[in-house]
């Protein structure tokens, strides 16, 4: 099925870019994660029923989307994406985030109901943030010693400063070896496709003001040992799978159980077997059966 790149102008002065996959009357919404876009979407697109209508966003800052201007919070990606599905007369769509998008998708779910009826988690970020930390002298983390500022986070020489150099220096032997380090531990994708995904990486103009969001995040109810909780996962009241890779080094265990003890219930667990922190490339397989037996549970 053929997929086009189109543009969609907000009104606030964004330029927000996204695939569109050819056919289907279901409207599904895959909002990518950090150090991604779009273009990290190709298997699911490629491989999701015909019977959907496929849209995958660049969020601002990244890919073919604008970033006139910088982001403070999660909240500034969701609106975003409201306001794109407000320009294109979007409702009532299936959305899944992964990892950073699912922080997105959740912050939408729980401000604008109406705008997501089902929402599916891969490998998200907790709805108690993503905590930076700064690092002790062996490199890892100083659980004492919590980011509190973006200042903080641009400064940090564990994740920031190298990552930021390699975009800067188009090093993409540098974000190879990350990833194979990190996410695609197991499986790497097939040349051609990696090669894309890397240079998609160089895309990034946001890296500190996303760590940044992700760290002061908080839809729970409980402090997260640098944000009071709004409690807003109480409003999420939709359908809701969290999908995790049981080997997943970036998206700890621990914040997956955070997500589905602040869904009380409410949301569906899915462990998805010999995985890391990309499913899409591990076993696309199996991940995409975990999403059709959701949607089929749910009467998709």
């Amino acid at each position: 099925m053929k997929t086009v790149i189109n543009y969609s102008v907000l009104p606030n002065g964004e330029r927000i870019a996204y695939q569109e996959r050819e056919g289907g009357d279901i409207p599904f919404v895959l909002i990518h994660g950090n150090m991604t876009s779009s273009v990290h979407w190709d298997i699911v697109i490629e491989r999701l029923d015909p019977k959907f209508k496929v849209y995958a966003v660049d969020m601002r800052g990244f890919g073919h989307s604008s970033y006139h201007q910088r982001i403070e919070s999660i909240r500034d990606f969701s609106e975003d994406i409201k306001a794109w599905a407000d320009e294109i007369g979007l409702r009532n769509f299936i959305c899944m985030g992964w990892s950073t998008g699912g922080a997105v998708g959740m912050q939408l779910a729980a401000d604008h109901p109406g705008y997501i009826s089902q929402l599916l988690l891969l490998a998200s970020a907790s709805t108690r943030g993503y905590a930076f930390y700064a690092a002790l002298e062996d490199g890892l983390p100083d659980v004492n010693k919590r980011f509190t500022s973006l200042e903080e986070i641009k400064q940090d020489i564990v994740r920031t400063i190298p990552i930021q150099n390699a975009y800067d220096e188009k090093n993409k032997g540098f974000l190879e070896a990350v990833w194979n380090a990190a996410i695609y531990r197991k499986k790497q994708p097939e040349r051609d496709r990696y090669d894309r995904y890397l240079e998609d990486m160089l895309t990034q103009r946001n890296l500190a003001e996303v760590y940044h969001a992700l760290n002061t995040f908080n839809i729970s109810p409980e402090y997260n040992g640098l944000t009071e909780g709004t409690n807003q996962v109480k409003d999420i009241m939709i359908p809701v799978a969290v999908l995790y890779g049981e080997e997943d080094m970036v998206v700890l265990r621990q914040m997956t159980e955070e997500i589905l003890e602040d869904f009380g219930g409410r949301a569906e667990a899915f462990a998805l077997k010999g995985c890391g922190h990309s499913p899409l490339i591990d076993d696309p397989d199996q991940l995409l059966s975990a999403i059709e037996g959701f949607l089929q549970k749910v009467g998709v």
